[in-house]
């Protein structure tokens, strides 16, 4: 594995060194062209270069002494990464160093062979009117020796309607170019076929598997692992449709729905299997990264973002999921992220910060917070407006604080100025860990944290105040609240204000309802408001149910909010409203 990549005249970095954990997972953080993605690009243009000298020049290509031409190829046969031209490869897009011999970009990786003796192999690059060239500039390497097996994803940017069976040199070519999607079925069907072939073979002359080698084949075979994984996190299971190359066109992988009780999957009755396209991005992108990951033939994988269309509770399982992988196999993986959700449960020694022209692993726990709140970080523009209010409202997304604005605005209130909105996924015990980070960077600062109740049991929610009583705090400036039913979506269920958002009849929303099996009570503003509307799961019911509010009569949290009458809006939220414009109004001396 990996362990430490030099980069010359690389992009961003002119002279550059990075050490990298040589196996499990690294967390690359850091703010917007720190980079990160940099650094995971280069060592796929490393493995590109590598592989190109190796298939056409020969395994003596990369050893010591040797004289051969370097490797020139054109910009159109360039593919590990997408760039607008091959110059900009360069730092400061120049190729050209007078007195040079033209080789003035180099890429240099270490690693550590079977036996423990250190390996390097530099790759130098040049450009020369628009062609470029490649050789070997330093290397220890010998005849025997492995190299890393490096497989490189960038951010997922979808899949397409039709996939042919391709070849290797046409999936790099697709990853090069930012569209991992578009071989996820071939990827599929790639282990769907050498898991037949596995359980072929263990079947030979045998009426059925024994149960040894079936217990084997369930915990290291990379198909079945990739079923049981699906059929545990999306209650699903992959069906790789008959493919033959002489004369179907295109490869088709279609998704069965059913349950999963720990061991076996039970498909729905009735259910008609569906296109793998049919599927979310979120879904869909999770799928890619997890079955790049499963690959036998990957040894490190480089994964640039692969949270940015994931939901923060599946960011958390694909990294679970990974983990798990890296402990079975072995594997290295360094994973490009500005995903808090993901940094906050990391442990701190596998973060790699990047700051100026390097990187650097986290010594201590407390670094992660002065990463998130603004040294580097994505957060840095709400740390002057915060210094200058010194209040703040702590919610799970921007989309629950319009929704409060919303219903301020309902009520005839003015929402406060200067108040500070800062998103944060976590539950109310980490919620205080970043308010006393934030609380030293800021003196007097006062805040609200604000959470959906989700499966926390009720009792542990105050009922006049909302108060999470679950966590010990005795900041007096911070006030930790959880809403009482379990989704902020269970306020806005208000049938007629719906149907006035949805420009539709109120039968039709009561009938809707009653599909998810609601009727929602006369009380639905009061704090006694029946358990059923506690309960329900107005996030599903509003939003990601295909029967869900928004898909059936395209109507959004936020209009129906805006379509409320003071009256049809909850006690919960006009107490909360009415804390959060006490906690900004200035005290009177």
């Amino acid at each position: 594995m990996i362990k430490s990549i030099h980069l010359t005249r690389f992009k961003r970095f002119s002279d550059s060194t990075f050490q990298i954990h040589p196996d499990g997972i690294s967390f690359l953080a850091g703010g917007n062209n720190s980079g990160k993605s940099t650094l995971l690009q280069a060592i796929a243009v490393w493995e590109f270069c590598r592989f190109l000298l190796d298939v056409e020049k020969g395994r003596p290509s990369l050893l010591p002494n040797y004289h051969g031409q370097g490797l020139g190829l054109s910009d159109d046969e360039f593919s590990p990464i997408s760039v607008a031209s091959l110059k900009h490869l360069w730092t400061n897009l120049k190729s050209q160093i007078p007195g040079n011999d033209g080789y003035s970009l180099a890429i240099e990786c270490r690693w550590l062979n079977v036996a423990g003796v250190e390996k390097r192999l530099k790759l130098a690059l040049a450009l020369t009117n628009d062609r470029l060239f490649i050789k070997t500039a330093d290397t220890n390497l010998e005849e025997a020796d492995a190299l890393p097996a490096v497989a490189y994803l960038p951010p997922f940017a979808g899949i397409s309607s039709r996939e042919n069976q391709m070849s290797g040199a046409e999936r790099r070519a697709m990853v090069g170019r930012g569209l991992a999607g578009g071989i996820i079925r071939n990827l599929i069907h790639d282990m769907f076929q050498v898991n037949e072939k596995e359980r072929a073979r263990l079947k030979e002359g045998r009426p059925k598997i024994k149960n040894s080698d079936l217990t084997r084949l369930r915990k290291e075979d990379p198909w079945e692992v990739l079923q049981a994984t699906m059929a545990k996190v999306f209650q699903m299971q992959l069906e790789v449709q008959p493919f033959n190359e002489l004369y179907h066109s295109y490869i088709r992988v279609k998704c069965v729905k059913g349950t999963w009780d720990g061991k076996k999957f039970k498909r729905h009755p009735n259910f008609q299997p569906r296109d793998l396209m049919a599927e979310g991005s979120g879904f869909l992108q999770w799928l890619s990264v997890y079955t790049l990951a499963l690959s036998p033939s990957v040894q490190t994988l480089l994964l640039d973002e692969p949270d940015a269309h994931l939901h923060p509770s599946l960011q958390t399982l694909l990294v679970d999921a990974l983990e798990e992988i890296v402990v079975a196999t072995g594997k290295q993986v360094l994973i490009a992220t500005h995903s808090t959700e993901i940094l906050r449960w990391a442990d701190h020694s596998k973060i790699l910060e990047f700051k100026g022209t390097g990187a650097r692993y986290l010594k201590e726990d407390g670094q992660k917070i002065s990463l998130f709140i603004g040294l580097g970080s994505s957060y840095a523009p709400k740390i002057d407006p915060l210094r200058q209010s010194k209040v703040m409202l702590i919610v799970e997304n921007e989309s629950d604080a319009r929704l409060l604005k919303a219903w301020t605005d309902r009520l005839g209130h003015q929402w406060p100025n200067g108040l500070v909105i800062w998103p944060w996924t976590g539950g109310s015990t980490q919620r205080k860990q970043l308010f006393l980070q934030l609380q030293a960077e800021v003196p007097n600062l006062k805040a609200l944290s604000l959470r959906d109740r989700d499966d926390l049991e009720l009792e542990q929610v105050d009922k006049a105040t909302l108060r999470d009583k679950s966590v010990s705090n005795t900041e007096p400036t911070l006030l930790l609240r959880v809403w009482r039913r379990r989704h902020i979506e269970n306020y806005l269920l208000w049938p007629a204000a719906i149907a006035r958002a949805a420009n539709c009849t109120l039968q039709e929303i009561v009938d809707l309802m009653a599909e998810h099996a609601l009727v929602v009570p006369a009380d639905f503003t009061s704090k006694d408001v029946a358990d059923a509307m506690v309960d329900a799961r107005g996030k599903v019911l509003a939003l990601e149910d295909l029967r869900s509010l928004k898909h059936v009569f395209n109507v959004t949290p936020i209009r129906i909010a805006q379509e409320m009458q003071p009256a049809e809006i909850a006690d919960d939220v006009k107490g909360l409203i009415q804390e959060i414009i006490a906690m900004c109004t200035p005290e009177v001396a």
